[in-house]
């Protein structure tokens, strides 16, 4: 149980800084533990969503991603003032720390990302 959560951080933790340093040209290591965080309970959303459509479980996914980065981000931004990231000049932003626009690409993001956390945790158990 533990390689299996350690393997999906790992995987997370590279996979989401990896996607953050693709699109912006640089990342903070904040971002790495927050994709670890998240990658490693993808697998089990999408084991608790079986049997609902693709779009139910990108919807979960773009939530559950973009919670997480409200939540990171009101602490290393808003509360200790480290100004990672500011999309309060995005449209339809949450102060400043999620916006409608990441939001949607988390959710084309989300079904690929699900499956490849339940692929990895599948071959992590049998280890």
């Amino acid at each position: 149980m533990m390689k299996r959560i350690a393997g999906l951080f790992a995987c997370g933790s590279a996979g989401y800084a990896a996607l953050e340093i693709l699109w912006r040209g640089y990342t903070h290591w904040t971002m790495a533990l927050t994709g670890g965080v998240v990658f490693s309970v993808m697998a089990p959303v999408r084991k608790s969503l079986q049997g609902v459509s693709w779009v139910q479980r990108c919807v979960a996914g773009s939530a559950l991603i973009t919670t997480a980065e409200f939540i990171v981000g009101c602490v290393v931004n808003l509360h200790y003032g480290l100004g990672i990231w500011d999309y309060s000049r995005e449209r339809f932003n949450l102060l400043g720390q999620v916006c409608a626009k990441y939001a949607a690409l988390w959710f084309l993001l989300a079904a690929p990302a699900m499956g490849l956390s339940t692929r990895i945790s599948g071959l992590l158990e049998n280890k």
